[in-house]
């Protein structure tokens, strides 16, 4: 599987997702400077988190306008896959490739813990070695993840399957004390209408390697390279 990396000003996850990617597939993604008008013919490509342009304006607001992301836009239009996790899932709902927006933590804290999420959707190409109902744990660090949509969009998601994750207590259950960031109906991960394109804000790159606390983000990089190899 080839894949390839955005790099932002203030990105700061990019290794990380870069070692996730290598480990997962044994090759290494190419890093692309979010001023570049191009792309490598690659299989995946990712949005890393960080706080690009230092979240001025909004979170991902003007890295949705970063030159590559017309590139970006017209892969995902052909089909391509794209993942974004936190400031890349903000960058993607900026970008009009995710419904929704990420509005600051209702608390007005930064929120660095982990977070247990549950996989509503197992059947995409980024969730097929998941199953409906799984528990992961992993990471999650942000300002801006509070997950917002109008009534009709959260209905729309519902009724697609466009929830890919939801935050929830160790129980397997949505809870406010589950929910690090006041996101409705407690949503972590949403798709567009194809499912080829998934924005989360928790970090499964930081959960692959056990020095790192937990392996648990192990098994969406494992899927995701199956479903594209």
């Amino acid at each position: 599987m080839r894949s390839a990396v955005i790099v932002f000003p203030g990105s700061n996850r990019e290794m990380d997702m870069v070692a996730a990617l290598e480990q997962a597939s044994g090759r290494k993604p190419a890093l692309v400077w979010h001023k570049d008008s191009e792309l490598p013919e690659v299989d995946l490509i990712v949005l890393p988190g960080g706080f690009s342009h230092g979240d001025y304006l909004r979170a991902g607001a003007m890295a949705a306008n970063s030159p590559v992301m017309n590139e970006v836009r017209r892969r995902a239009e052909k089909g391509v896959p794209v993942l974004g996790v936190c400031n890349g899932f903000q960058i993607l709902t900026e970008a009009r490739l995710l419904p929704g927006a990420l509005m600051r933590n209702a608390s007005l804290r930064f929120v660095c813990r982990n977070v247990t999420l549950r996989v509503e959707n197992a059947q995409t190409l980024f969730t097929g070695a998941l199953e409906a109902g799984q528990r992961m744990t992993v990471p999650c660090a942000h300002m801006d993840g509070n997950y917002f949509a109008d009534d009709d969009t959260l209905k729309r998601l519902e009724d697609t399957g466009g929830v890919a994750f939801r935050y929830v207590d160790a129980a397997g259950e949505t809870t406010d004390e589950a929910n690090p960031n006041g996101s409705r109906d407690s949503i972590a991960g949403v798709f567009n209408e194809t499912k080829t394109v998934l924005g989360l804000m928790p970090h499964p790159e930081d959960a692959v390697d056990p020095l790192h606390g937990g392996t648990e983000g192990r098994a969406l990089f494992a899927g995701i390279v199956k479903a594209l190899s």
